[in-house]
C-alpha cells in the first residue's frame, strides 16, 4: 500500500529521504523502524552534517551513506555519478571504481509527440481535474476480479482455488470476512482523537508525489475539514501507521491476514511490544482528498495488501506482474521517466476496479498499481509478507534493490524476518509436516536468499557482511550458514530437485512463486526411494559448511 514520495534523486539507484515513518498499503514501500538499519556507516557522531537528506547506495556492498559523509562529495557532483562503491569496497575490490555518466547526447532525429508530463505539473499543480487529464484517452479495461463473500475468503479458499491470492479480489460487504472497523460515524477528528493533535504524519503534495514537512495530525484535520475550494493544494496521507495505539484498539484486518501473516505468524510475541522494534505494517490510516492521486508503485517487498473504504471512494489502476510488465516498472521507476512517462503506456494492460464505502479488497503480492481518490477518503489497510508468494517477495525485493529505494521505503526488518520464517520453516520439515506445493516452491526462493546472506556473512565486504550478521536473530539461530543451507537441501529434497549447494544447479522459483519444470503432483512427498529402495535422506550430496541433523 506503499508508494515512495518522489524526493531529491541521488541518482538513478540512490534517491529520497530516509526519515520519518513507514509508508502504508496505498504508497508501497513503508519505512524501516529500526534506526540502526538506518544509520550511516561513515557518519561522525561529534561532526555536524550539512545534509542527511541526500544518500548515495556502494553498487557493491548495497550500504547506504549520507552522500555528504563520504570523501566523494569533494570530488564529484552527485547526479553525475554512474556507478558509486564506499571505501571499504573500492579497497577490497581494486577493480571497482566510481564511474560517471557519459555526456547527453542530442539526437537528430525528430521527436514524435509526447505528453509533456512535466509541464503538466508545472501548469496545473493545483487543478484537480489535473490527474483525469493525464487518463484521458488511455486504454483502459473494465476489471474482472472475483467477488467474494466474506466468509468464503479463508484458508480453504487457498486450499482448492490455484488463482487464490494471484488476482485481487474484492468484498463487497465485510460480513463473514473477521474484519473489525470502528464504529459508524467514525471522522478524521477521531482519528486525532485517538492518536493526538501534536502527533506527526507525512502529507504528500499529489502534484509533485513528495512529502510535506511540518504535519500533525490537528494541522492535518484542520485542512482535510476544510471546504475543497479553500484548500491550497491537493493533498494525501497514506503512511499513518497506528499499531500499538488507541487507534489500533478498534481495528483488526480480515481473518485471512492474521492467519497468514509472517509478522504475526513468525515474529516472536515477546518481541512486539509498544516499545520494541519490529515490523509495523499491518494496521494503515490513509486520509486523502478528493483528486488525490498516489502514482504508480509496488508494496515494498511484494508485500500483500488488505485495504477497506471505511468513508468515500477509490479507484484503483492495476498492471498485471508478468516478467515482462516487472522489467517495464523495474526501468520506469529507475529512472528519470518517472515525471515524463505514464507508466501505463508501456505495458500490456491496465484494469480499471472502483471501490465505494464498505468495499474491502485483498491485492496480492507483486500487482503494479496506481490510485485516484473522486471524493474525500478515510481508508483502513495494511500490509503483510506471507507464504503463498515468497517467490514473487523476492523478485520486488530485487527490484527495489536494482533501483536503489531507500531503506525507508523497503519492508522493515526484512532479512530478519526471513531468518525467523526459515528457521520456524526447517523445525516443521524436520518434524515431516507438509505442505501445499506452492509453500514448497516459495521456501526453495526462501532458501536461496538465506544461502545469500549466509555468504556475505561468511565472506561479504564489511559493512554488508556486519548489516547481514545483525540481521540474525540471536534468540532463534546460532548457525545461519548452517540453518540457510539445511533448509534449501531438505526443500530439494522434498521437490525433488538436486540437493548440491554453492553450484546453481537446483531448480529456480519464478516472480510467480512456481518452481520451472517443478510437477506439483510430487510437491508433498516427504520421503522418496531410490533405486536401491534407501530413503533418499540417507545419501544427501556433499555441500559446504553443512551436515544434515537428524
Amino acid at each position: 500500500m506503499v508508494a515512495r514520495p518522489r524526493k531529491r534523486k541521488s541518482r538513478t539507484s540512490a534517491a529520497g529521504n530516509k526519515d520519518g515513518a513507514p509508508d502504508s498499503p496505498e504508497n508501497e514501500t513503508a519505512a524501516a523502524q529500526d534506526p540502526g538499519t538506518d544509520s550511516c556507516p561513515a557518519c561522525d557522531d561529534g561532526k555536524e552534517v550539512q545534509d542527511k537528506d541526500t544518500w548515495v547506495l556502494c553498487d557493491q556492498c548495497k550500504t547506504w551513506y549520507h552522500w555528504f559523509c563520504t570523501p566523494s562529495s569533494t570530488e564529484y557532483e552527485l547526479p553525475n555519478i554512474d556507478k558509486w562503491f564506499c571505501q571499504p569496497c573500492r579497497d577490497a575490490f581494486p577493480s571497482k571504481q566510481i564511474t560517471l555518466k557519459p555526456p547527453a547526447r542530442k539526437s537528430a532525429r525528430q521527436k514524435t509527440h509526447q505528453h509533456d508530463y512535466a509541464t503538466l505539473n508545472e501548469g496545473l499543480a493545483n487543478n484537480p481535474e489535473k490527474w483525469v487529464q493525464w487518463l484521458e484517452g488511455r486504454r483502459v479495461a473494465p476489471d474482472n476480479f472475483k467477488r467474494m463473500q466474506g466468509k468464503d475468503v479463508g484458508r480453504e479458499w487457498l486450499a482448492t482455488d490455484d488463482k487464490a491470492m494471484t488476482e485481487p479480489i474484492v468484498i463487497e460487504d465485510p460480513d463473514g470476512l473477521g474484519l473489525e472497523m470502528p464504529v459508524e460515524g467514525f471522522t478524521v477528528d477521531d482519528v486525532v482523537r485517538h492518536m493526538g493533535d501534536d502527533h506527526p504524519v507525512e502529507v504528500i503534495d499529489v502534484a509533485t508525489q513528495s512529502t510535506s514537512p511540518g504535519w500533525t495530525l490537528s494541522k492535518w484535520a484542520a485542512y482535510y475539514n476544510s471546504p475543497a475550494e479553500k484548500r491550497d493544494k491537493i493533498r494525501n496521507v497514506i503512511s499513518l501507521e497506528v499499531s500499538n495505539t488507541k487507534l489500533a484498539d478498534l481495528i483488526l484486518p480480515p481473518r485471512l491476514v492474521r492467519e497468514l501473516d509472517w509478522v504475526d505468524r513468525f515474529w516472536p510475541t515477546a518481541k512486539k511490544g509498544k516499545a520494541q522494534v519490529y515490523p509495523k505494517v499491518q494496521l494503515y490510516c490513509l486520509m486523502g482528498v478528493q483528486n488525490a492521486w498516489t502514482d504508480w508503485h509496488v508494496d515494498f517487498a511484494g508485500s500483500s495488501v488488505y485495504y477497506h473504504i471505511y468513508d468515500g471512494e477509490k479507484v484503483f489502476y492495476f498492471v498485471r506482474p508478468t516478467p515482462a510488465n516487472l522489467a517495464a516498472y523495474e526501468k520506469w521507476s529507475g529512472s528519470d521517466a518517472q515525471s515524463t512517462t505514464w507508466f501505463g503506456d508501456l505495458v500490456d494492460e491496465v484494469v480499471k476496479v472502483h471501490l465505494t464505502e464498505g468495499n474491502t479488497m485483498i491485492i496480492p503480492s507483486g500487482w503494479i498499481h496506481a490510485v485516484y481518490t473522486p471524493t474525500d477518503a478515510l481508508v483502513f489497510g495494511g500490509n503483510f509478507l506471507h507464504s503463498y508468494s515468497i517467490g514473487m517477495q523476492l523478485r520486488v525485493r530485487e527490484i527495489e534493490l536494482a533501483t536503489g529505494v531507500p531503506k525507508k521505503f523497503q519492508f522493515p526488518l526484512f532479512p530478519k524476518l526471513c531468518w525467523y520464517v526459515g528457521e520456524k520453516y526447517l523445525r516443521d520439515i524436520r518434524a515431516k509436516e507438509d505442505f501445499p506445493p506452492r509453500v514448497l516452491e516459495g521456501l526453495l526462493a526462501l532458501s536461496d536468499f538465506l544461502v545469500s546472506q549466509a555468504r556475505l556473512i561468511e565472506s561479504g565486504a564489511d559493512p554488508a557482511r556486519r548489516e547481514a550478521k545483525e540481521s540474525v536473530p540471536g534468540d532463534r539461530i546460532k548457525d545461519a550458514p548452517a540453518v540457510a543451507r539445511e533448509l534449501r537441501w531438505r526443500v530439494r529434497l522434498a521437490l525433488e530437485a538436486p540437493s548440491d549447494d554453492e553450484g546453481g544447479g537446483g531448480k529456480k522459483v519464478n516472480g510467480h512463486g512456481h518452481a520451472n519444470g517443478a510437477k506439483a503432483a510430487h510437491a508433498t512427498k516427504r520421503k522418496r526411494e531410490t533405486s536401491n529402495g534407501s530413503d533418499a535422506r540417507s545419501e544427501p550430496r556433499n555441500f559446504r559448511n553443512f551436515r544434515p541433523k537428524a
